[in-house]
């Protein structure tokens, strides 16, 4: 039986999506899963030498009051995990939060060596399905960890608290007010959804990786900054509302992406005005 195939855990969402019309394209047989059916996934699993775990149902502002939230996502982690016992030649690249699992970090960018202090729900659930995949990788299997920064661009939808450039051209395409919560002076690291498909292609095809990276622009941009970034865009004022700050979100992250440059000989292509242009032209034509 053939195992070149990659299963996409969770792959009907932005990035999952994105990430199989890339593979398609790379004629690379692909099978997407959704988080909830295990029986499809244990059918799958022989067939495929890659698994990549993109399944999520929380965002940080989800499980923040509803911490419980969160297991059901660890639940799935491990299942998975058992499934995988006894495929030990096919790899699994699991999908972490560059965003929420170093927290506030004592300096910028953050590297992968950085203490973990989430200080979310959502991250904490995070560092632990990490934990696990340690756990997994020390046994024998090759897992590869991505901690992802802020992914954004076409084909992403609306998430009620969720996706910051994807709700900032929302409000600016209907006209309604943007919340902000906090002075806006946060910094976030922000990504293009292409370089993502173009990091997580190539590292598919490293079938023996084991590694642990971060994958981000490397470059910080405050939400007042991107604000201005869209108004440029759109050619419209936002009409802005400035909320309490919340705990759960960190003041400033920025990712350090050397060592999966280095892996794989890539760079974040496009700069965020770029990204922001080609989203709000995909978003008038939706």
């Amino acid at each position: 039986m053939s195992r070149g195939g990659v299963l996409l855990l969770g792959g009907g969402g932005f990035i999952g999506s994105a990430l199989a019309t890339r593979l398609h394209q790379e004629k690379i047989p692909v099978h997407v899963v959704g988080r909830h059916d295990g029986e499809l996934l244990a059918r799958l699993l022989p067939q495929c030498g890659t698994v990549v775990h993109l399944a999520s149902g929380t965002t940080p502002g989800s499980s923040a009051v509803h911490p419980g939230l969160e297991l059901a996502n660890l639940a799935l982690t491990l299942r998975l995990l058992e499934l995988l016992q006894a495929q030990p030649k096919t790899r699994l690249i699991f999908f972490s939060s560059g965003g929420t699992v170093y927290g506030n970090p004592a300096a910028v960018p953050v590297a992968e060596d950085s203490p973990l202090n989430p200080l979310s729900p959502h991250g904490a659930g995070k560092v632990a399905q990490e934990a696990f995949c340690h756990a997994f990788r020390a046994r024998g299997h090759a897992v590869t960890i991505l901690r992802l920064s802020n992914a954004y661009g076409p084909g992403q939808t609306m998430r009620h608290g969720f996706g910051l450039i994807r709700t900032m051209l929302e409000t600016a395409r209907l006209g309604t007010p943007l919340e902000i919560w906090g002075d806006g002076e946060n910094v976030r690291d922000f990504i293009y959804i292409g370089d993502v498909v173009e990091a997580s292609t190539r590292l598919i095809q490293l079938a023996d990786d084991s590694g642990t990276y971060n994958l981000g622009s490397g470059i910080g941009y405050s939400v007042n900054q991107v604000k201005a970034i869209v108004e440029q865009v759109c050619g419209k004022a936002l009409q802005t509302m400035y909320r309490p700050a919340r705990g759960i979100d960190v003041r400033s992250v920025v990712l350090d992406s050397c060592c999966l440059n280095a892996r794989l000989g890539w760079q974040p292509g496009v700069a965020l005005v770029d990204g922001v242009a080609g989203t709000w032209a995909w978003l008038q034509r939706t």
